[in-house]
């Protein structure tokens, strides 16, 4: 990645003047002008051009400068001529989360260390910042920003309202409500592209992907299932899934399995443990059901016997991220060994995390990397489809995929603000860090700052 970067200097003149070095000047193509607009954000401001003798790429500004862009830092930044003597100054970006639960030193409680990841893959490069939805004043066109601080600090600053935001709300409740949906809309409304628009549900996904060729890799499923669709699909499959629609961390899901000499039995997570039980007839297994839970809120999914690792099968999360050139790329991919008896893969059920290669290399051998090229392709085609039929921008997917025997390729879950706990696992922190970075390309493409191939 290459980008047109300068050093920011503040200065304590009293003129209205903007200093830079030759050499940035020629990188700008800036020649004759008196005068500039600087821009920073959704502000600017007329400064006058002078000439500084310095090697290097560099800009000094006055107080007077400094305080009408809110600029919120010295140091470096990226900088671009957007021509007819207009120079923006960035990009100003923002990471729009929640401050419920925070602290002066974890000011987005649990999420805190997170957003600090995020932040620190781009605040070399820009103006990188994270907010919350009270921090914006409307009629000031401003925000208050937290900003990452070397040794863990945060220092709140006043800036003008971003060129691009990443949506990390952590609520699906509150995304659902009017007063949010309004809120986003008023970034678009300023031409600020906001990225991704709120949390996915189950069925909102596989609506996406109804008639596209991906659709192939969608298990059946069937949203609402009424109780005898859950019968026949239990007794022709063996085996299936109940999941809420707007579900996530493997809560409420539901393994049913039929045996025609045995019954039907559902294993599930309570209290924090894993539960199995035996019903002789579907009408007191569906009796269970309904008393834990409304099923108007749930999908119906096929079961599919995926590949195993000591009698226990694998999944993989994809964590596909939208790069600087506006391209779906993986980012990292990890396998999840399903804990003994659990449900799901998640880790906090007991679930394993192992790299994919190790992973299939169980299965497959030698042709682990082809199995493995397969699925990433089905992956980044899965991105396109779903991008094709949804309204707003996407940049970070998290799909929870499936590989069985025969080497056909699942996709179970599709996750608009995917976690990160795949990343722990000490073989994918390079990818971990890889996926930040790529978030911030994403940000910058949509900010109008070009990223260029090194020379």
């Amino acid at each position: 990645m290459s980008l047109t970067t300068c050093t920011v200097h503040f200065t304590n003149r009293a003129d209205k003047n903007l200093y830079m070095t030759r050499a940035l000047m020629r990188e700008l193509q800036i020649r004759s002008q008196k005068t500039l607009t600087l821009k920073v954000g959704h502000r600017q401001s007329k400064v006058g051009l002078r000439v500084i003798k310095k090697a290097g790429r560099h800009i000094y500004l006055p107080g007077s400068v400094r305080n009408a862009l809110l600029i919120p830092r010295a140091g470096n930044c990226c900088i671009k001529s957007e021509g007819d003597g207009i120079i923006k100054l960035g990009p100003l970006i923002g990471i729009l989360t929640s401050t419920a639960g925070g602290t002066g030193s974890t000011p987005f409680g649990s999420r805190t260390g997170m957003v600090r990841q995020y932040l620190q893959a781009g605040n070399t490069k820009a103006y990188y910042f994270a907010f919350a939805p009270q921090d914006i004043n409307w009629q000031q066109e401003t925000t208050v920003g937290y900003f990452a601080e070397p040794g863990g600090k945060w220092v709140r600053k006043l800036v003008s309202l971003p060129d691009a935001v990443y949506n990390r709300l952590p609520s699906r409740r509150q995304e659902l409500t009017i007063s949010m949906e309004n809120f986003k809309e008023r970034f678009v409304r300023r031409n600020i592209p906001i990225f991704n628009w709120r949390f996915f549900n189950k069925s909102e996904v596989y609506r996406l992907l109804q008639g596209e060729p991906e659709e192939k890799y969608v298990p059946e499923s069937v949203v609402n299932p009424p109780p005898e669709k859950i019968k026949e699909m239990l007794e022709r499959n063996q085996f299936v899934y109940l999941k809420p629609t707007g579900g996530s961390l493997g809560i409420g899901i539901y393994r049913l399995t039929y045996h025609p000499k045995k019954g039907y039995f559902c294993r599930y997570r309570r209290n924090g443990k894993n539960v199995l039980l035996r019903f002789n007839r579907f009408s007191a297994l569906l009796d269970l059901l309904r008393k834990s839970r409304n099923l108007n809120h749930y999908v119906l999914q096929q079961g599919i016997r995926l590949i195993e690792i000591d009698n226990c099968p694998i999944d993989f999360r994809f964590h596909m991220c939208k790069n600087g050139k506006n391209r779906w790329t993986v980012a990292g991919v990890g396998a999840k060994k399903a804990g003994r008896g659990s449900v799901t893969t998640h880790v906090r059920t007991g679930g394993q995390l192992m790299t994919p290669e190790a992973a299939l290399a169980k299965t497959f051998g030698n042709r682990a990397e082809e199995i493995l090229n397969n699925a990433k392709k089905a992956v980044i085609s899965l991105c396109q489809a779903i991008e094709r039929n949804y309204p707003h921008p996407l940049g970070e997917i998290g799909f929870d995929m499936g590989i069985d025997k025969n080497e056909n390729i699942w996709m179970f879950e599709a996750n608009s603000k995917p976690g990160r706990t795949i990343f722990k696992h000490p073989a994918l922190k390079a990818q971990g860090r890889d996926a930040l970075h790529c978030v911030f390309e994403y940000l910058l493409y949509l900010s109008k700052f070009p990223v260029r191939e090194d020379a």
